[in-house]
């Protein structure tokens, strides 16, 4: 788009921002500050305030309290058409009655824009998501990425401060969804945009974002970057939810130490001073031991309950001692596969202290 897009990309400042439905909570005291040109996800499961904070965000949902700053304006109580944001929605709300271009316009014409300008700004536009020549196409003759694509180019031709994304991958399939993604992090760097997108999707989550805001019962319990969510969980509720993870109980023995059943494993991070802890077992994380090597700290030994060939990884479930039952992922190449082992073999797994995560449980 232009270049003054660039000059002009600002921040987003949510601040105690609170929504009450009568006795019920959905949003409590949100606080958060999105960068300019920073890509936010805001991840959570149903029922977490996802909804309600993209709502006040878009300007759909009034808070009870609480302000939305855009930049150093004020835009609490604007109205959605005038609050300079980009909108893409989970079913792309495009009109079956209009082409590409008409579609892709429609947010100049609501706003008034002069005509002489809409050529130019429809042509990089369509470039900047490579629709060019689909202007006159129905949209009932493009492909789900296609249609995606277009709800993208009429969210962003208007060059606006902010775009909001509604779980806008959830409708398609699985191998579109992931290229998509990766699609949606080059055309983020290209526009250099501020971006917020809501999602329940965690893989989506960790491939796109700058950073990742956990909501839970209407509160933001963790917000940081993917690799830094995914390895220090705040919490059992975040490590729960982010990655293949099992939680195990486990006792602390000291601030690098803890106790899971008869066997002392040791971690490299401080250990949480609570009553209540978890281990955070994540199936990549652990390795198979070969047979007879029984060198090194935080060796669990169990018995296989059953093996999942998934295609790129074979998963390995088994129970320790104690009746826990854990998983470990080995890749399905030959390297793997001189690793596995049967229901019922004994098998030794091995968790490196700086993969040995223990959290406490969630308040």
């Amino acid at each position: 788009m232009s270049q003054s897009t660039h000059a002009e990309k600002v921040g987003v400042s949510i601040r105690s921002a609170t929504k009450m439905y009568g006795a019920f909570c959905a949003l409590d005291h949100v606080d958060l500050e999105v960068k300019a040109g920073e890509f936010v996800s805001i991840l959570g499961p149903s029922g977490s305030g996802k909804t309600t904070f993209l709502g006040i965000l878009g300007g759909f949902v009034q808070p009870t309290s609480g302000a939305i700053l855009l930049g150093e304006r004020d835009i609490t109580l604007e109205p959605p058409h005038k609050r300079d944001i980009g909108i893409v929605f989970q079913n792309y709300a495009l009109f079956p009655h209009m082409n590409v271009a008409e579609n892709v316009t429609f947010p100049l014409r609501a706003r008034r824009i002069p005509k002489s300008g809409w050529p130019t700004r429809l042509k990089a536009a369509l470039e900047m998501v490579e629709l060019t020549g689909y202007g006159n196409r129905k949209i009932h003759e493009l492909s789900g990425g296609q249609r995606q694509r277009v709800a993208l180019a009429r969210a962003m031709i208007f060059e606006p401060r902010l775009i909001l994304m509604d779980e806008p991958l959830s409708a398609l399939d699985k191998q579109l969804r992931e290229s998509m993604q990766i699609e949606l992090k080059h055309l983020h760097r290209k526009l250099d945009a501020t971006i917020i997108y809501v999602t329940h999707d965690q893989r989506e989550a960790l491939t796109m974002s700058d950073r990742i805001a956990v909501m839970r019962k209407g509160r933001i319990v963790q917000i940081d970057t993917p690799e830094q969510l995914h390895d220090n969980p705040v919490d059992s509720f975040v490590a729960g939810f982010i990655g293949e993870a099992t939680l195990v109980p486990v006792q602390r023995v000291d601030g690098h130490s803890v106790t899971l059943g008869g066997t002392r494993l040791v971690s490299s991070k401080p250990i949480p001073n609570a009553l209540h802890l978890f281990l955070v077992v994540q199936s990549e994380k652990i390795t198979v031991a070969a047979d007879g090597d029984t060198s090194g700290p935080n060796l669990l030994t169990g018995i296989v309950h059953e093996t999942l060939y998934q295609g790129e990884s074979i998963r390995i479930f088994l129970d320790l001692p104690g009746g826990e039952r854990i998983s470990v992922r080995v890749p399905s190449n030959h390297t793997g596969r001189t690793l596995m082992k049967h229901p019922g073999d004994r098998i030794t797994v091995r968790l490196h202290p700086d993969d040995t995560v223990v959290v406490p449980q969630a308040s």
